[in-house]
């Protein structure tokens, strides 16, 4: 029931700027705790050690606070859940994409930088479309259904331990010179926990479209992403709409050749892929409040 609600909060309110702009959000006060971290012991020798005791540390301390929270009663659980799931500001995001891309390529690449850290400011039509689909696909499974995974596992200690991994991950897990030591821990143990969400959400996303995934196709797409993980939801999504994803792409004025996932399907896509993305990211969110909702009963 905790759960149902928690989806329904944020469904319907997703992060609202009026609050969040007057106080700090959770994620913004997890960052500044492991942006404090990184200042004080990714320095010196023996930096993997520290890394690897920070992740330790890191993931107790939300275990804790989340009983903490836990103790308040379920209303004030329900709320915090809604508060760690990203559904609808997910959502949101990537259907701005779309209407900028309908306004104009411009307005498209605005909107697109607002949610992927690649270059944005060459893009065409096309890249612009695959940036945004990705993404979805992508932070679907470590925004939504990972948290609500270890939620079910775990209650909001388990999904409050799982998000401050995660940002550890999206902050210190880079093979950097910087961080290749103290955020290697992070990283792996976030690899660790999004194993089966991502797979899951894999599984989802077809589902959503009502049709079977073709298992060893997914799988060898998967495997061509460089994350053991993010590779899943990308390729379901890939093969769901039947469009290519992943390609070329530059980061920092760099330009990467990344090899096309789902490479024989449409390249030509915009603003209409980008919507059929979106419409799919809800209606496997509906699968999951239906589950949500039968074990209620």
């Amino acid at each position: 029931m905790i759960l149902t609600a928690a989806l329904i909060l944020d469904a319907i309110f997703g992060e609202p700027e009026w609050l969040w702009s007057r106080i700090p959000h959770p994620a913004v006060l997890i960052g500044k705790a492991i942006g404090r971290a990184d200042q004080m012991f990714n320095k010196g020798a023996a930096r993997k050690t520290k890394g690897v005791m920070f992740c330790i540390v890191l993931t107790l301390s939300a275990l804790i606070i989340g009983g903490l929270i836990q103790a308040f009663g379920p209303i004030v659980e329900a709320i915090a859940a809604a508060i760690l799931l990203a559904q609808r500001s997910l959502t949101d995001h990537v259907r701005d994409v779309a209407n900028g891309l309908r306004i104009s390529l411009a307005s498209g690449r605005v909107a697109v930088a607002r949610i992927v850290g690649r270059d944005t400011r060459d893009m065409d039509q096309p890249a612009v479309a695959r940036a945004a689909i990705e993404s979805g696909a992508e932070n679907f499974g470590d925004g939504v259904i990972a948290p609500i995974f270890w939620f079910v596992v775990g209650g909001l200690p388990g999904m409050l331990a799982y998000k401050a991994v995660n940002t550890a991950d999206s902050m210190i897990g880079y093979r950097t010179e910087r961080h290749a030591d103290f955020g290697w821990a992070s990283a792996r143990f976030d690899d660790l926990l999004n194993y089966l969400p991502a797979r899951l959400t894999a599984l989802l996303i077809p589902s959503a479209s009502l049709r079977w995934p073709d298992w060893s196709a997914l799988k060898r797409d998967a495997a061509l992403h460089r994350s053991p993980n993010a590779g899943w939801p990308e390729a379901a999504m890939a093969q769901t709409l039947n469009v290519a994803l992943s390609g070329p792409r530059a980061y920092h004025g760099t330009w990467q050749d990344f090899p096309w996932v789902n490479g024989a399907a449409d390249r030509m896509i915009g603003p209409n892929q980008i919507d059929r993305a979106t419409t799919l990211l809800w209606r496997a969110w509906a699968i999951v409040l239906g589950f949500s909702i039968l074990f209620t009963l």
